[in-house]
């Protein structure tokens, strides 16, 4: 019946000190929900109640202190439609709405994002998110921007998928743009110095798509080191298990202008 923020307002100390910003993830998801949550026989107005209270008491903890809220997360199912959730079963499709409208009332200052998987590149859960947040912006839903979460693995191509003109198109609709969560699983064919380099290539390909559109304004790994990866076994970091820079490391120095 408590919230526990000793750990989170730690980083946001840390940011603040070195000028860092910082992204809040996520207020509203299908994971990791209490059991309460997760099994309980909400009516629509008591679910409302409980968004709400959950994200005023969050975001409003941190207002004026996060720069980015991944807001909803995940919430397209990968069949097709609105992934079956204890919110969308309780409230209906309109539970987003409600939510940005929440977050929006809890921290005005920070910018509001809508964050999924699945869809850095033209595809068909990608056309099904763009129609999703084209309709919340013509409701007039405070819907600052879209995270594309980019777990990717070395054998995609972003420009195969046409990664910068999904990128572009989300723009189009006055979005800010974000790679929110980019890592690059070490698989295919070939000796490990090869992978090693397609994975480079992969990492600089996301960051060259993300800098050709102009309302892309941030690019995020998930974590730095394989060391402590939720795919450790896959290698996907730009550092290895023991810090050492990889081949993706310089890659992305050189696509970011820097010295090899």
């Amino acid at each position: 019946g408590q919230y526990g923020f000793a750990g989170a307002d730690a980083l946001v100390r840390f940011a603040r000190q070195h000028g860092q910003r910082v992204r809040g993830h996520t207020l509203i998801w299908h994971e990791q929900l209490p059991a309460w949550v997760r099994n309980g026989a909400f009516s629509r107005e008591a679910m409302l109640a409980v968004m709400q209270e959950h994200i005023q008491a969050v975001a409003g903890h941190f207002r004026g202190q996060v720069a980015y809220w991944d807001v909803v997360n995940e919430a397209v199912s990968d069949r097709g439609g609105l992934r079956e959730t204890p919110f969308l079963r309780a409230v209906g499709p309109d539970y987003l709405e409600h939510a940005f409208r929440f977050a929006r009332a809890a921290d005005p200052q920070a910018k509001l994002f809508y964050n999924d998987y699945g869809a850095d590149g033209i595809n068909t859960k990608s056309d099904e998110i763009y129609a999703l947040l084209k309709a919340l912006k013509a409701k007039g839903v405070p819907l600052d921007g879209v995270g594309f979460q980019a777990h990717l693995d070395s054998t995609f191509s972003p420009r195969q998928a046409r990664m910068r003109e999904n990128l572009q198109r989300f723009a189009d609709l006055g979005l800010e743009v974000h790679i929110t969560e980019l890592d690059v699983l070490l698989r295919g064919a070939g000796t490990r110095e090869e992978r090693l380099e397609a994975q480079a290539r992969v990492y600089a390909e996301v960051l060259e798509a993300c800098r050709a559109v102009a309302r892309c304004t941030a690019v995020t790994l998930w974590g730095f080191t394989d060391a402590y990866s939720w795919r450790a076994a896959a290698e996907p970091l730009i550092f290895d298990a023991l810090y050492r820079p990889k081949p993706a490391y310089h890659a992305l120095l050189r696509a970011l202008g820097g010295t090899p």
